[in-house]
């Protein structure tokens, strides 16, 4: 059977060649994401631009629970020792020797200067003599009593056997009665040049000046030569004072608070103080008493605070912040929230209403804060945001909720 060729090429499909694929296209995809990534970054500047510069902080966290209440009033006054005493002689004198230093701790009845004895110690050396030769005249008036006593007794037996006259035993009974009386006064001045002694004597102590109470020194005012004196005498040439004691076990706070807030204040409140010479350290510490009277000048009332634990680093007359705290109920301590402060500047209140600005990713969000104490300038954040977040420390005007905002350090 023979086939028609023609027949067969028309019924035959012609296959046509596939386009090639361009090879430049990977490269084109490569330039477009280029050119998006342009555009991100010049938007991305045009924003930050555009953003609102300020000044930015961290909350910081401290270890323990919130447990303090919030200060409901603040006041100044000045570290002061209850028990301080500028120690003086009791008697006008040249000081011979000073025994102390400042910064020395001493112990009560402890030497710590003597004065000049050299005119004292004749003086009591004399009455010791005087008091020695009155001791032998009564000891000889003794021995010689008891003498005239036999003598009498004697008298009596040969006057009753009519051997001696009535007129010697009247003799022998007046020397007897005399020397008594004699004995007696001797007995007297005895007694007197013991008191003379004595008296001698504490003259005598009266030279060595002793701490009155266990303290420390903090102020040496008089040298070896100088003339010393209870009251003030010879003008600007005697001293008043050797020395000046503290109490260290005494010290505690005064301030002074304006009687409009006194009402604030109540016997151990609860108080935070911190020392002007150590901004950062924080000393519990607690009312004592309110001083019953006010200073009609000052219209303040004066308030006495005490350290709940002293520290060698208070020192008397030292400047001092107190912060009087509200009383707070205590706690569940194992659900304590750790304590986060922040700049006082940057917490914005509005009514009742406190809030604080937090950044992030470069946009600022406004968060509600329940506020603590406040104090050196850093306020304690209850609730709302946790410490390490970034904030706001001042806020500014312009600032909105999502608003874009750069650090002043960038």
């Amino acid at each position: 059977m023979s086939f028609d060729q023609k027949a067969l090429d028309s019924l035959r499909i012609e296959r046509q060649a596939e386009p090639e694929v361009a090879s430049g296209t990977p490269y084109k995809w490569f330039l477009i994401v280029v050119l998006l990534l342009a555009i991100g970054a010049a938007a991305w500047v045009f924003l930050r631009q555009g953003a609102i510069e300020v000044e930015t902080t961290t909350a910081v966290g401290t270890s323990g629970g919130s447990g303090t209440g919030a200060a409901v009033l603040n006041a100044s006054g000045y570290v002061v020792a209850r028990r301080q005493a500028t120690v003086a002689a009791k008697i006008t004198g040249k000081v011979d020797e000073v025994l102390i230093e400042e910064g020395m701790h001493v112990k009560q009845g402890q030497l710590i200067a003597k004065l000049d004895d050299s005119t004292e110690r004749p003086t009591y050396d004399l009455a010791q003599r005087q008091l020695e030769s009155a001791r032998i005249n009564l000891r000889e008036t003794e021995v010689r009593l008891g003498e005239l006593e036999r003598t009498l007794r004697r008298t009596e037996q040969l006057r009753a056997d009519k051997l001696v006259s009535e007129s010697q035993l009247d003799t022998a009974q007046s020397d007897v009665a005399a020397t008594r009386a004699r004995l007696e006064a001797l007995r007297g001045e005895v007694k007197v040049a013991e008191g003379t002694v004595r008296v001698r004597a504490q003259q005598l102590d009266d030279l060595m000046v002793r701490a009155p109470f266990s303290g420390v020194v903090v102020s040496k005012d008089a040298q070896p030569g100088e003339m010393v004196s209870p009251i003030s005498a010879g003008g600007g040439f005697t001293r008043t004072g050797i020395a000046t004691i503290v109490d260290m076990d005494s010290r505690e706070i005064e301030v002074d608070v304006n009687e409009s807030f006194i009402n604030r204040v109540h016997d151990e409140q609860k108080t935070e103080a911190v020392l002007d010479a150590y901004p950062d350290w924080v000393i519990p510490s607690h009312v004592i008493n309110i001083v019953p009277t006010a200073d009609r000048q000052k219209a303040t009332v004066r308030v006495r605070i005490g350290f709940d634990t002293l520290d060698a680093r208070i020192l008397p007359d030292m400047g001092v912040k107190v912060s009087f705290l509200e009383d707070r109920k205590e706690q569940n301590t194992s659900a304590a929230r750790p304590m986060v402060r922040v700049p006082s500047s940057a917490v914005v209140r509005d009514g009742e209403t406190s809030y604080v600005w937090r950044v992030r990713n470069d946009a600022v969000e406004r968060i509600a804060v329940r506020t603590g104490g406040e104090r050196d300038g850093q306020t304690e954040i209850l609730s709302g945001i946790n410490a390490g977040e970034r904030i706001v420390a001042t806020p500014v005007e312009g600032l909105k909720e999502g608003i874009q905002v750069k650090s002043k350090a960038e």
